[in-house]
């Protein structure tokens, strides 16, 4: 674990840009989060400036200067951040942190999920079971896959071996500013560094290292 996270969840997330951060780069293991999510949220909750949000209903708090959409659907519990837009169909089931300035947009499926401020999701992608860092976007269509066809351990691939996680639902994990192009799969348990860009159509999984170009299967390479 020492080699792929060398200087621990801090190489991936800029910890002042959620809600969650302090939290989340506590843990060994950043995976650790999803299990307990859904009693973070309403313990984060507590902590909200009440005046700046609206308990729009129970455990759905959305900040005053957030848009939702008429058609939007928030399950609980959730957060909605401030300057946040959830655009219309989008569908956030519950136990979803949404940080400020975030797009969640048209026909975009939230499950269990941390999204630092700055996210973009904005056209017909799933989110389940993940974490977004500060900036991340999600090209159109892509979706993480939160839980393998035969129901078994997700384990996070690396080139020399695999992390076990002990957890059956575990989409992904992406670092500040990566950029994810459109109609990708990242399958269970990829893990991608901060400032790494993935081409469009590919299907990952595994660990990418920070500061990459993913340009397919094998096809990974740093930037200068």
């Amino acid at each position: 674990m020492e080699a792929l996270f060398p200087a621990g969840p801090h190489s991936f997330f800029d910890g002042s840009k959620s809600l969650a951060g302090e939290y989340l780069l506590s843990l060994p293991r950043m995976w650790e989060v999803f299990p307990v999510l859904k009693e973070k949220i309403l313990e984060w909750q507590k902590t909200l400036p009440f005046a700046e949000f609206d308990e729009v209903k129970e455990g759905v708090f959305v900040h005053k200067t957030a848009k939702v959409a008429p058609t939007a659907f928030l399950g609980s519990p959730c957060i909605i951040g401030a300057r946040t837009e959830v655009r219309h169909c989008a569908f956030v089931r519950g136990a979803a942190l949404v940080g400020e300035d975030c797009v969640v947009g048209n026909s975009v499926e939230l499950k269990n999920c941390i999204l630092f401020d700055g996210v973009q999701v904005p056209h017909f992608n799933y989110v389940g079971d993940s974490v977004l860092g500060y900036r991340a976007h999600m090209g159109a269509g892509s979706i993480t896959s939160n839980i393998k066809a035969d129901r078994t351990e997700v384990t996070v691939r690396l080139a020399d071996g695999r992390i076990p996680t002990g957890l059956i639902k575990f989409g992904a994990i992406l670092g500040d500013r990566v950029e994810i192009g459109c109609n990708c799969v990242l399958n269970p348990g990829t893990v991608v560094g901060a400032r790494t860009s993935v081409y469009p159509l590919l299907s990952l999984r595994g660990y990418y290292p920070a500061d990459s170009i993913v340009k397919g299967e094998g096809n990974v390479v740093l930037r200068h």
